[in-house]
This record gives C-alpha cells, sequence and structure tokens, in this order.
C-alpha cells in the first residue's frame, strides 16, 4: 500500500513550496516520494521543483478533476507499474476542486494499491481576508478547498498583523472545525505533521468544477530580452482578475532568463544558470486583453 497526500489550495497559495519541503524531508527519513501534478497551462513550471530523482507524472492544460480523469488514472498506473515508491504527493492545480480531484483520481483499477491519508491545503491568509473581493465562483472554490481539507496550512502568517492572523485562524476554523490547522511561513512544516493526518467525511460535496470558473491560462512569449523595471511597472497594471503569473523572463543584461512567480501583487525572482524558454503563463479570469508590454 502507498500512502497517498493530495495538495489543494488556490492559485499561489504555496502548494509547491509544500511539495518541495516534503520531498526533501521523506527522503531524509528514507522514504522515497513520488509526485503526480496538475498544470492549468501547456508549462510545465512547477514541476521543474521535482528533483530528477523523484518520479514524475503530471497532466498539463487540463484539470485533474474533469477532462483530465482519464488521463490521471493511466499516469497513476503507469507511475504504479513502472516505479518503485513509498509514498504518493499529488499536487492540484490551483482550480481544482479537491473531492472531485480524488473521484478522478482514485481508479477501482488500483485503488487497493492505495492508502489515502488526507487532503492538505494550502490557504493563502491575506488572500482568505479580501475574498470578498474574488468573483463569486473563485470565492466559492477557495472555500471549498478549505473546507474539505483534513490539514489545513495558513500560509503567509508573516504577512499579517497579529489581530490579523487570530481572525484567520478563527475563521477557516468556523468554515471546517474538524481539520487541524496549523499556522505557516513559506509552507514550513514537518513531515510529521502530515504523517498524523487522517481523513474526514466528504459527503455532501458541493461541486465547482472548472468549466464553470471562467479560469483560463494564457501563454505570452519574449521577443527581447525586458528591463526588470519595466515589466514590474507592467505587472503592477494587471487586472485583479490575473491570480498568477510564472515563467522564465529575459532580463536584459543576463545571459539566462530568470524564474520568476507571482501572486497576489508580490512577485518573485530566481536566477537560472541555463537555458529556458523565454515566456510566462498567465492565470486568471478575463486573460484577453492581457498582453506584454
Amino acid at each position: 500500500m502507498k500512502d497517498v497526500y493530495l495538495f489543494s489550495g488556490f492559485l499561489g497559495s504555496g502548494k509547491t513550496t509544500l511539495l518541495k519541503r516534503m520531498i526533501t524531508q521523506m527522503k531524509e527519513k528514507g522514504l522515497k516520494p513520488a509526485v503526480f501534478m496538475n498544470e492549468l497551462g501547456k508549462m510545465n513550471m512547477d514541476s521543474n521543483a521535482v528533483e530528477g530523482d523523484v518520479p514524475l507524472k503530471e497532466i498539463l492544460d487540463g484539470c485533474i478533476c474533469c477532462s483530465g480523469s482519464e488521463k490521471s488514472e493511466a499516469q497513476i498506473q503507469t507511475l504504479l507499474a513502472e516505479e518503485e515508491f513509498d509514498v504518493l504527493l499529488i499536487e492540484t492545480t490551483g482550480a481544482a476542486h479537491p473531492v472531485e480531484a480524488l473521484d478522478a483520481i482514485f481508479s477501482p483499477l488500483f485503488a487497493e494499491q492505495l492508502n489515502f491519508k488526507g487532503i492538505v491545503t494550502v490557504a493563502d491568509s491575506k488572500r482568505w481576508l479580501d475574498r470578498n473581493s474574488l468573483s463569486p465562483q473563485i470565492r466559492s472554490l477557495f472555500l471549498e478547498q478549505i473546507r474539505h481539507a483534513d490539514l489545513i496550512l495558513a500560509n503567509k502568517m508573516d504577512l499579517l498583523t497579529e489581530s490579523e492572523q487570530g481572525t484567520v485562524v478563527y475563521e477557516i476554523q468556523s468554515l471546517n472545525a474538524t481539520a487541524q490547522i496549523i499556522q505557516t511561513i513559506h509552507a514550513e512544516i514537518p513531515f510529521s505533521a502530515l504523517e498524523k493526518v487522517t481523513t474526514t467525511s466528504t459527503q455532501d460535496v458541493v461541486k465547482a468544477p472548472v468549466s464553470k470558473l471562467n479560469l483560463n491560462a494564457k501563454v505570452l512569449q519574449f521577443d527581447a530580452p525586458v528591463r526588470r523595471e519595466k515589466f514590474e511597472e507592467w505587472l503592477r497594471t494587471l487586472p485583479d482578475s490575473v491570480y498568477r503569473v510564472k515563467g522564465y523572463v529575459p532580463l536584459e543584461g543576463d545571459k539566462y532568463p530568470h524564474a520568476f512567480q507571482f501572486a497576489y501583487g508580490m512577485a518573485q525572482w530566481l536566477p537560472e544558470y541555463m537555458k529556458m524558454q523565454n515566456q510566462i503563463v498567465v492565470i486568471g479570469e478575463e486573460l484577453a486583453e492581457v498582453e506584454l508590454p
């Protein structure tokens, strides 16, 4: 039996950071992890975070919980047949309803080989406080991801005041009284916290399939290097309907592009030391007008 954890959470909440931390800690314990990852766009940006010795399967440009369910089944079946591992970590796209993702993942063909430990939802605490500014459909998905969790990481606590931190924990606990809530910065928790997770009932699910959410991904390609200041100026002009930007940005004066992440108004740059595709993926609603400067 392979232990299985499903990582859920809205776009930019910190799921991939959690994934990387858990992979490192499991290896230190002598466990062999495998990863199944879902990307909403055609670029496998987040899967670059998974080290080469970790078995990895992924679905690109589709949701694990709807049109991609048959592909999910095939990919996991291949992992089970071809790879040796102890724990399977599943990272869903930020647009996935966690319970629907479970329906897609656990096929009668191999369900007896999997020991499902629970849903771990990473919640962006700052976004939680501003959740009423989201569109009704997106807010509904955000709440559903928290409502059906077995363990909740109230992440990005360093961005809040002490009073705001207390408000977040109280309100999330009111929405999901059965899940343990851990306040985190950069999704930092010990693997032992996951090992203690036990599943709760997931009956009476209010479904929020991605097909009804208007979320989509748009790939923007760079024709030439850009000035960092000009690019960040462009970021500030993006509409609130843009929830996530990630990819590789070629900067003037640098030989290689920078890996770039953007969520909730905050940008993160990391230098690369090899040639990568000079393009970014924008995820959100109403992206028709979003173009590079």
